[in-house]
């Protein structure tokens, strides 16, 4: 019977058998479709691969954003600095908490779908997101937890057992040897590359930090794929730009790409950030450009392959890290559209360069600046600076712009008078360094925001810092370097070298700052909690790991007031060629906690980057208490990028006062805030579900002395 109706269709059959057989095609094809058009997410750490914070999405618009609302709140019951940006892939929201645990929510609703604890002890260091890979139904999470890349399935929240061991991998594993007591980690996801992932690391900026080497890994068997030496060996290009021995020098370090990148997958480019080499703030040790630290790195993503550099800052004596990952984009001169990478600064300029060549697309001056008088150093002479676009952050602080809020005017001002002013100042043993912008920017972590027009969005911190230096403590023989200053206790001399930087002599740290008081420590933490923290860090404080266990005991011994007789088993100094050490991140600060400055103390600026113009420059956030007394809005300091979506807004927390906002792309004019449970030191999210437009954001708080908090809380319009 099949054979008869095989062998005897008539015309009729066979065009009955066309139509029902388009028909079911058709319908196939329809649904087929619906199933793979997926509605936008936010699949990539800041969105995509060109990392700018953009969103086709248009359902949340000028118009009705003013009646936006709290859709949901997820409470993790981890109380802490949270700077991560979720990403949101098929309906799961995947992020961090404040103990840097990994948890996958329905996006819809903000449940709890899974959380992936990696340890019985708990991480605070902070951790801005995680990346997603995916190959059919395997489906990956890979994070960063204290050293180690763990890669979780992303569906079950298991780890993957086939991933290096037992699920994880060393952060160290490509660096080489001498690094195995060395502090590394990962404050940023990595950025994948077909079934590679290429990984940011954070070190120690200390003498005897780990070399900044860019380390990419398979993400199926968390294998070394490759490594590019960002402090140059023999026969390397850059080598010269250094020392000969620098490479093995066992006190220069850092180089490393802590702020994340972005890919041009189809080129196959990856475009990396590096910061300064370590120590941050001596340099006589590396005297040269120092290659590739401060560059824009283009490498080669499958191989790790050079393709071009360009250094933004030479020689950096002043923790200039390139602090955010670059923005792809286009923009169009001459009517000729141009595939651009665009790098923003710490200094508060922006570069822009040809994708493919690295040639800058604006003219870029080699300009002169002040020789260093501190013995042993060798600033470099020169520095590049952009003539566009125009910097989003002033550059100087005139005497005129000292506050005129503060009741100590005076004395700010002799304090001002006595520093060394202006750009690129080498830091002195005589007398303070005025920086400005501060150590935290212009520009931080939280990077720019660029829409389709190229038109660039960045927030700004104003913030003018104090920087010094002063004869490091003799380790070894319990006095300064050179034995002329009377001798001090073996904890002193520890704690002088690694924590009095930032906690202060005196243990009252500088909380303004974001570094806690230890004077009553004894009240609050045991001894091996201390102990813990100086070895692995917590929040963005480093470990310090290579010290040894009596010398961490020194430490804790000095801090609790418990220091013994007996002086503490030391090993010889890692660093003896550096022979100062830095005193601290001491912001310029009235005796009210304000800026000494005249406002603008925070900032965010529109930049047109077809031209290079400024559009618009807007305060970002207030002290309630000043506006209050009809003082208009300052700005606060800020930490965490804006979110700029197709409908013409751009949304952004990151104020100390605790405001989530939403501005009108086109005039910067405020459309819609909201008080959150705590500061969202953070980027947000933006993506739809079933039609539905969210807008989520991380609200840790903690940061310059705000309150704690737990949240990450969705916006939606109301049904």
């Amino acid at each position: 019977m099949n054979t008869l109706s095989n062998t005897h269709f008539t015309k009729n059959n066979r065009k009955n058998m066309y139509i029902t057989g388009f028909f079911f095609w058709t319908l196939f094809s329809v649904f087929t479709s619906c199933d793979t058009k997926k509605e936008p997410q936010w699949g990539e750490y800041l969105g995509d691969a060109d990392r700018n914070h953009y969103s086709e999405l248009t359902q949340i618009n000028p118009e009705n954003v003013g009646t936006l609302q709290k859709a949901w709140e997820f409470r993790s019951g981890e109380e802490g600095q949270v700077q991560c940006n979720p990403i949101m892939v098929d309906g799961t929201l995947y992020g961090v908490t404040a103990f840097n645990n990994l948890f996958a929510l329905n996006a819809e609703t903000g449940e709890e779908i899974w959380r992936f604890k990696p340890e019985d002890k708990n991480s605070a260091n902070v951790n801005r997101g995680v990346a997603y890979w995916a190959k059919g139904e395997d489906k990956r999470i890979l994070y960063a937890y204290k050293t180690w890349l763990y890669a979780v399935n992303a569906v079950t929240g298991e780890v993957i057992e086939t991933f290096g061991d037992k699920g994880r991998i060393s952060l160290r594993d490509g660096l080489g040897a001498g690094v195995a007591e060395k502090f590394i980690t990962s404050t940023t996801p990595g950025t994948i590359f077909e079934d590679i992932i290429i990984m940011p690391t954070r070190v120690s900026e200390q003498p005897g930090a780990a070399p900044g080497y860019i380390q990419a890994f398979n993400v199926l068997t968390g294998k070394v794929e490759w490594v590019f030496k960002t402090i140059p060996h023999p026969g390397e290009p850059g080598y010269d730009t250094w020392p000969a021995d620098a490479y093995k020098n066992p006190s220069i370090g850092g180089a490393n790409n802590w702020a994340g990148m972005a890919i041009d997958r189809k080129r196959g480019i990856v475009y990396i950030p590096t910061g300064s080499a370590a120590f941050d703030f001596y340099g006589g040790n590396r005297k040269g450009t120092n290659l590739y630290a401060n560059c824009l790195l283009a490498l080669e993503a499958k191989t790790g392959k050079y393709v071009w550099h360009y250094q933004i800052v030479h020689h950096d004596i002043w923790d200039r890290d390139l602090p955010a990952p670059p923005n792809l984009t286009t923009i169009k001169q001459d009517g000729k559209n141009i595939d651009v990478v665009v790098q923003v600064t710490k200094s508060g300029h922006t570069f822009v360069f040809d994708r493919e060549k690295g040639t800058p697309i604006y003219r870029v001056d080699e300009v002169q600046f002040p020789a260093s008088d501190l013995p042993g150093e060798k600033a470099w002479a020169t520095q590049p600076i952009p003539r566009l676009p125009l910097p989003f952050a002033r550059q100087q602080v005139a005497e005129e712009e000292i506050t005129h809020f503060s009741n100590k005017r005076d004395s700010l001002l002799a304090l001002y008078r006595a520093a060394n002013k202006g750009t690129y100042q080498p830091l002195s043993l005589t007398k303070n360094t005025l920086l400005f912008p501060g150590a935290d920017g212009g520009a931080e972590w939280g990077g720019a925001a660029i829409d389709k027009e190229g038109v660039m969005y960045v927030n700004a911190n104003e913030l003018p810092w104090m920087f010094s230096l002063s004869l490091k403590e003799d380790r070894s023989k319990g006095g300064r370097s050179g034995g002329k200053s009377p001798a001090v206790s073996t904890g002193k001399a520890l704690y002088a070298n690694f924590c009095q930087a930032c906690h202060k002599a005196d243990l009252t740290g500088n909380p303004q700052s974001g570094y806690p008081s230890l004077l009553n420590l004894k009240k609050t933490m045991k001894r091996p909690e201390i102990n813990t923290i100086i070895t692995n860090g917590k929040g963005m404080m480093p470990g310090f790991s290579n010290l040894s266990n009596k010398e961490r005991q020194a430490i804790v011994d000095f801090i609790l007031g418990e220091e013994k007789e007996e002086a503490a088993e030391i090993k010889p100094d890692e660093a003896p060629d550096v022979p100062y050490r830095f005193n601290g991140y001491n912001k310029f600060l009235d005796e009210n906690g304000y800026p000494a400055i005249t406002p603008p103390w925070g900032t965010l600026t529109a930049i047109d980057l077809n031209t290079g113009e400024h559009l618009w420059r807007i305060p970002l956030g207030e002290f309630k208490e000043l506006t209050e007394k009809g003082i208009p809005a300052t700005g606060t300091e800020n930490y965490g990028g804006p979110v700029v979506t197709a409908s013409g807004l751009l949304f952004i927390a990151a104020t100390k006062d605790n405001k989530f906002r939403a501005y009108d792309k086109k005039t910067g004019k405020l459309l819609w805030e909201h008080e959150l449970p705590a500061s969202g030191f953070a980027t947000p999210s933006t993506y739809s579900v079933n039609g539905k437009q969210y807008v989520v954001i991380a609200c840790g708080g903690t940061k310059l002395g705000t309150n704690k908090g737990d949240s990450y809380v969705a916006f939606a319009l109301p049904e």
